[in-house]
């Protein structure tokens, strides 16, 4: 009996210490998605608000409502009752919110310019490729219009032709007026037609 006492208590006490340890990861799977204190946020969503509150900022109609706002609150703030007024010369709640927007203008204007940057950096490149390949296609068209201007220097025209055949028929005029000096009798350009008949070459 005391021998299976202890082999219970070493099995008990090895299940123990294995329970105990802490579980390997494994690598067939992928590793759960950790906790993130910041917020998360989509960074081409946010770009492209910025850049659009940088073109309505870089617009004359910003200007405008800016400049019936800033005269509405002074006008208010110096016309109005004493009770509804909130902001009283020298107007510090004004030139704070001035200041404010202006301290987040600046780095949305910037961050505008750093995307429109990058927009032309990525067309320059492409336009970089575009004319590459351009230039490529020309130089195998160059080099096709060359070889088919080379193969045509080699074909027979016609003017060609007619050419070699009229230093041809000169040939054999001259040729026959040759003969003809000689005594042989041969009538036009070509010897005349034998008769008909068995030749005596032919027996």
């Amino acid at each position: 009996m005391a021998p299976d006492r202890d082999g219970t208590r070493e099995r008990t006490a090895s299940g123990a210490t294995a329970a105990g340890r802490s579980p390997r990861p494994r690598l067939d799977q992928p590793r759960p998605p950790r906790r993130r204190i910041l917020p998360e946020w989509d960074p081409e969503a946010f770009g492209r608000l910025s850049e659009r509150i940088a073109r309505f900022i870089g617009t004359g109609r910003f200007l405008v409502w800016m400049t019936v706002v800033i005269i509405v609150w002074v006008l208010w703030n110096i016309a109005a009752p004493g009770d509804l007024r909130f902001d009283e010369y020298p107007f510090i709640f004004l030139t704070l919110a001035l200041s404010l927007q202006a301290s987040y203008a600046a780095p949305l204007i910037l961050l505008a310019q750093n995307r429109q940057d990058d927009r032309d950096r990525v067309n320059l490149e492409q336009d970089r490729k575009q004319n590459e390949r351009s230039i490529a296609d020309t130089e195998y068209l160059t080099r096709e219009i060359a070889a088919l201007r080379i193969g045509l220097g080699e074909v027979a025209t016609r003017d060609w032709i007619r050419s070699e055949l009229q230093d041809l028929v000169k040939e054999l005029e001259e040729r026959q007026d040759g003969h003809r000096g000689n005594g042989h009798r041969e009538h036009g350009v070509f010897p005349a037609e034998r008769p008909r008949g068995r030749d005596v070459d032919d027996r």
